[in-house]
């Protein structure tokens, strides 16, 4: 990128990042899939096929109405939500929910909406409209975000295209929301970093990025997750367990230390809830990993 546009790039992001809410130094949030096990219902939704009921998974499952309260008793500010963990999208859930954040004083960062594809040659149309009914609900339930895939198609500059066309269409419902939306580098469409940064440059400030350490393959990661964490507004902080007790602490590190020399300051959202029998467990060993590389 030129330096001034690398300049002009680097203002809009933090003028965005305060103006919806994301100030605090690398603020330690929670996504609810590496609560996944803890939480133990997914809800079925997705475009075309649409709701497809629920399946259980675990003994005692938290309902999602719970999670904040736990989130806080165990030292958490902040969370993400999948999609698939809401268990109703109505406006009474939606309040029953925004209150449980707030009597928790949990801020719900992003609703990460996981399906869609708003290239596929059949239901990309479909797709967008229902990605852009979920940025609605993000909207009632309280979130700052909404995270969207960008295309799960292989990339051309035809995917690209129309990536870009229907991407605007559904930051239109955002910004009539109130609710920023961002994508993810994620998927055969955002492969390479210069997907990524193309992507954003078309889009003029009107899509965020949130990084994911994780995604990318190994060693590609290392050599693609610089060249956009500068532009990221959150950050999926996406460990690998050795074992119950273990995690793979050089990966982490060298993901972190990208983060610090790109001077990222945004949330390390957590997704997993590591190898062992407890969610919380796992959560807590990349939350001290964390704390210690940051300081």
């Amino acid at each position: 990128m030129p330096q001034g546009g690398r300049h002009r790039s680097k203002r809009l992001h933090t003028r965005i990042r305060f103006e919806y809410g994301i100030g605090v130094d690398n603020l330690i949030a929670v996504s609810s899939w590496a609560l996944h096990r803890t939480i133990g219902t997914t809800y079925y939704d997705a475009p075309v096929t649409g709701s497809q009921g629920l399946a259980t998974h675990g003994e005692t499952p938290l309902e999602l109405l719970a999670v904040p309260a736990a989130l806080r008793a165990h030292g958490y500010e902040a969370m993400q939500l999948c999609h698939f963990h809401l268990p109703s999208r109505d406006a009474t859930f939606a309040a029953e929910f925004k209150a449980a954040l707030q009597d928790a004083d949990i801020t719900l960062l992003t609703v990460l909406i996981d399906e869609g594809d708003i290239i596929h040659p059949d239901h990309g149309e479909a797709g967008t409209e229902w990605i852009s009914g979920w940025v609605e609900t993000a909207s009632q339930l309280g979130a700052k975000r909404a995270r969207v895939i960008a295309g799960k198609q292989a990339h051309s500059s035809e995917a690209m295209a129309l990536a870009i066309q229907r991407l605007n269409a559904i930051a239109k419902v955002a910004a009539d929301s109130g609710v920023r939306i961002e994508t993810e580098n994620w998927f055969s469409l955002l492969a390479t970093h210069e997907a990524v940064n193309h992507l954003l440059d078309e889009m003029d400030g009107n899509l965020g990025l949130c990084a994911d350490f994780g995604n990318w393959p190994k060693p590609y990661v290392y050599e693609g997750l610089p060249q956009i964490m500068h532009r990221a507004e959150t950050c999926h902080a996406k460990y690998e367990f050795l074992n119950a007790e273990n995690i793979d602490a050089a990966h982490a590190d060298a993901c972190l230390k990208i983060a610090a020399d790109a001077a990222y300051t945004g949330p390390f959202v957590l997704v997993s809830g590591g190898a062992g029998d407890s969610d919380w467990q796992g959560l807590e060993l990349q939350r001290q990993h964390i704390r210690g590389f940051v300081g």
